[in-house]
């Protein structure tokens, strides 16, 4: 059955618990290879990491901690803090809400998820989640960011990381009364948070009861928010002209450089390669263009659809393009206006956003009951 929910809300205080590292070596991390350390058949990779820490090719950290995690990708620079999310307590009412989804998901992914990380017994990278951090915790991290890391390297993907355990009784109860103040916009993982849920609901007073996610503080090293664009099979251009302009919207024909150019928060494009139209929706309001095109224009099409393919980068999404599936373009939604229209009750669809740079697999992973 392919359908979609909103997973429940984790209740405040957010809470992040310390937990043991286990990483792979600086050499394996990002180098595809590595990959089938976390392959098929799930149940041996707890064996299978420890054979790899045995020969050198991953390490397992001494003592828990707190990690805070700095990397580079592309000239842009994240820093987060990594521990163990307490899962075990449900928000009522949306004041309670510590965590916020802002995207709905397929129940069946995320039990295929919770049965493989139950069977690997790891979290096998975290969930990325943002928040406005307070002054004092951000002092905290810059302190902490100024002095020498635990961990430095530069991974197989060219990604710097820098990683600091924190282990200070002090900062670790300045870390937990500020993290107990905030929420946080879930931006990269909604599947495996529902996967955290379900193992947490299915095994309460375990280690289940917590999983991996790195708080980013966006007033400080924000990730970037990007447009995930589409590609339609089963329609054309002149039918999504057809609906979008039944709703009112503004439909121009144009060459696709001006077509490019238009594309901004409040513009769609339209094309299948040969044909360029750019669309401007009439009063979005605080409505993202994505959810506008899911929840009014798609419904409008006379034939329906067939598969929806997303693409995170607008030449992915052109090579993909033709006269039967056409592309459109979106705009790159605000981070504020995710944020109101989450806290506002509202929702966006599945794969609206990108938040980028993620942290490369294996830098970073928490073993369950094993560690």
């Amino acid at each position: 059955m392919d359908f979609t929910v909103v997973p429940p809300y984790v209740a405040k205080p957010l809470t992040l618990l310390p937990f043991r590292a286990v990483m792979l070596a600086p050499a394996r991390v990002g180098d595809p290879a590595s990959a089938r350390a976390l392959a098929r058949p799930y149940r041996d990779v707890a064996a299978r990491l420890t054979q790899w820490i045995d020969q050198g090719r991953a390490t397992s950290d001494t003592e828990p901690a707190i990690y805070l995690h700095e990397y580079t990708a592309g000239g842009l620079t994240v820093r987060g803090l990594v521990g163990a999310l307490d899962m075990s307590r449900r928000a009522d009412t949306p004041a309670e809400r510590a965590v916020w989804p802002h995207e709905a998901i397929h129940p069946e992914q995320a039990g295929e998820l919770a049965d493989r990380m139950l069977q690997m017994d790891l979290n096998p990278a975290p969930i990325l989640l943002v928040h406005h951090g307070d002054p004092a915790l951000r002092t905290l991290v810059s302190e902490v960011a100024r002095t020498r890391p635990t961990w430095r390297y530069l991974d197989r993907t060219g990604q710097r990381q820098r990683i600091w355990a924190i282990r200070d009784t002090a900062r670790l109860e300045a870390i937990a009364d500020s993290l107990a103040r905030t929420r946080c916009l879930l931006a990269d993982g909604h599947h495996r948070y529902a996967a955290y849920l379900r193992l947490q609901e299915d095994n309460p007073g375990t280690p289940w009861d917590a999983g991996l996610a790195m708080i980013v503080d966006q007033d400080d090293t924000p990730l970037f928010l990007g447009a995930i664009h589409r590609t339609l099979t089963g329609t054309t251009v002149d039918e999504l002209t057809d609906a979008v302009r039944s709703l009112g919207a503004d439909v121009t024909t144009s060459r696709r450089q001006h077509a490019l150019s238009a594309l901004d928060s409040t513009h769609l494009v339209l094309t299948d390669g040969d044909t360029w139209r750019t669309v401007a929706p009439l009063d979005l309001g605080r409505q993202a263009a994505v959810a506008w095109l899911h929840e009014r224009a798609l419904p409008l099409l006379p034939r329906g659809l067939g598969k929806i393919q997303h693409h995170h980068t607008v030449d992915a999404a052109l090579a993909g393009a033709s006269a039967s599936s056409p592309a459109v373009l979106l705009p790159s939604p605000d981070f504020a206006q995710v944020q109101d229209l989450i806290e506002s009750g509202g929702l966006l669809p599945e794969k609206a956003t990108s938040f980028q740079p993620k942290p490369s697999l294996g830098v970073i992973m928490r073993p369950v009951t094993g560690g």
